[in-house]
């Protein structure tokens, strides 16, 4: 845990990490707690509750494990896990990790492409899916010459092809020896979400969640505190959901609420925290942007949180400051990415939030900016975001991938391939992914800050913005616009929005082209993709 202290400084010169030689993340988070202390609340889509305990978890996952085992697979066997935030889902991990496996969490929105890509990529030898999860399998199980078994939940009996998981487990012993893994040992590959190319994926240790906790803990106003309860709306297949939320929870043995939507509804965000009396919530700033169209949430909702933690876009003075009126808090950023995550953020207990900024380095990490051969800038200039090597939460490989793996890094650095900027307090300024960058009349542009003085627009629910050419610019700024529902794009409207930011910010920065649209790309993760919206500039505009 963080070390006591009243600045970060004082904080940052206290911590040391403490990463055993031995360590095995099933163990960590099933087997180490009170058995009978609440580990999760369950609820499903018509309103059913039902809660677990932390040695449900254990004699389930021993279960899991034991049956895992028996159907021939072994250490380093790759087993995804095609399920939302549910039950078994968390037993599914605990169990692979006890069994010395390597866990695959798959997102079960994921059409055919993206789920045989990951599965052929791994090698993955079984999957654990509910039945439609299952529909999908099948649908390409010719093209998986490596799938040996399918597990299925909410199944009855066997079929052809799979196998009825409670049934199973039912007949499985409730005891298991659990693998005698090393802190260095591979547990779990997560896919990125491809916003710059096809998914690779990020091979993490044991360790990883280890490596996760001071970015946890910081942000959450030094989690755990006695009464704490955590949920996130981002589904456990992501890093955000599971190692920003569902592993740490249950190292420090707090409860999670589980209740995956098929769609964000935010207004039954506020009405859960209410009804489950949740303390801790990550929100990705896409969630916050909807919460923050709720009206009176305060006066209509009775919730009382202590942390609110996002990440993954820049949140702004605008969001920040609807965190403080929704909240009574402010919101803590921080900043990652899959393979090296929760490695800078904020904590307004013991250091000033500065708007726009991703914070300072959490403490126990090495974060630099640094130029394309690895060498440290000075405060204050641009170039990329770089961690140390050999920090616990750096991952370990880019599966089957050595290429990628090598361009990854730079001397002692990686490079997380985002550009930004270091002042002199040691703060972090994003400035965009290394292809999101807008030259423009030789001015290097943003998108973010753009982005957060669009969305204080009266009229603007969501924005985006990208560098489209222009022949004398070399590229203008382009916006993409949702407008708040009642509201018609016009002519007049553009032109009111791109004074709105040309005043604001500067006249170097100003949309010249607004284009509204009914929604933005986004990744699974609700992430802008970019990449996306440049093409379709490119398909208007015959470029």
């Amino acid at each position: 845990m963080l070390p006591t202290g009243s600045t970060y400084e004082e904080i940052r010169r206290k911590f040391r990490w403490q990463i055993p030689e031995h360590y095995n993340i099933g163990r960590d988070i099933a087997d180490r707690q009170d058995p009978s202390a609440l580990a999760l609340i369950y609820r499903t889509e018509d309103g059913t509750v039902d809660r677990f305990s932390f040695g449900d978890i254990a004699l389930a996952s021993n279960r899991l494990a034991n049956l895992l085992t028996a159907s021939g697979l072994g250490r380093g066997d790759r087993v995804a896990i095609l399920l939302p935030q549910r039950p078994e889902t968390a037993v599914a991990h605990a169990a692979i990790y006890k069994a010395g496996m390597i866990a695959i969490p798959l997102f079960t929105l994921f059409a055919e492409e993206a789920l045989v890509y990951r599965l052929q990529n791994s090698g993955a030898a079984a999957v654990v899916a509910d039945e439609a999860g299952l529909a999908k399998i099948r649908s390409f199980r010719d093209r998986l010459p490596e799938l040996r078994q399918v597990f299925v939940t909410d199944a009855t009996k066997s079929g052809d092809g799979f196998i009825a998981l409670d049934p199973a487990l039912e007949r499985a012993s409730d005891t298991f020896e659990i693998a005698d893994t090393r802190a260095e040992d591979p547990a779990l590959i997560i896919y990125t979400s491809g916003t710059t190319g096809p998914p690779k994926g990020a091979l993490h240790a044991h360790r990883v969640l280890l490596g996760h906790l001071p970015g946890v803990e910081y942000p959450n106003s030094f989690f755990p505190k006695p009464g704490d309860l955590f949920w996130t709306p981002a589904d456990w297949a992501w890093i955000g959901g599971l190692i920003d939320v569902l592993l740490p929870s249950w190292h420090h043995g707090v409860p999670v609420l589980a209740y995956r939507a098929r769609k964000f509804d935010p207004e039954e965000a506020f009405w859960l925290m209410q009804e489950h009396g949740v303390r801790n919530a990550f929100l990705p700033p896409t969630a916050l942007k909807l919460m923050r169209q709720v009206e009176d949430p305060r006066t209509r909702f009775t919730y009382d949180l202590r942390s609110v933690a996002s990440g993954g876009e820049t949140l702004g003075a605008e969001l920040l400051d609807w965190g403080r009126e929704t909240f009574g808090l402010t919101i803590n950023e921080f900043y990652g990415q899959t393979e090296c995550n929760l490695v800078v953020g904020n904590c307004a207990g013991t250091m000033e939030v500065r708007p726009g900024s991703m914070g300072r380095a959490i403490p126990g990490h090495e974060v630099a900016v640094v130029d394309d051969a690895g060498v440290p800038q000075p405060d204050g200039s641009q170039g990329n975001i770089a961690v140390a090597r050999g920090d616990p939460v750096m991952f370990l490989e880019y599966w089957n991938n050595p290429e990628a793996t090598e361009k990854k890094f730079a001397g002692d650095w990686l490079l997380t391939g985002d550009q930004g900027i270091r002042d002199i307090d040691g703060y972090f300024w994003y400035v965009g992914r290394d292809d999101d960058v807008i030259t423009s009349a030789g001015y290097r542009i943003g998108p973010g800050e753009i982005e957060d003085c669009l969305v204080g627009h009266p009229a603007v629910a969501m924005a985006a913005v990208i560098g489209v050419p222009d022949p004398l610019r070399t590229q203008a700024v382009k916006a993409f616009i949702v407008l708040k529902d009642g509201i018609a794009g016009s002519d007049d409207l553009a032109k009111e929005i791109q004074e709105h930011v040309k005043t604001r910010l500067a006249a170097h920065e100003y949309p010249r082209q607004v284009a509204f649209v009914a929604e933005l790309p986004m990744t699974t993760t609700g992430k802008i993709v970019r990449k996306d919206l440049r093409a379709l500039h490119a398909a208007e505009s015959g470029t």
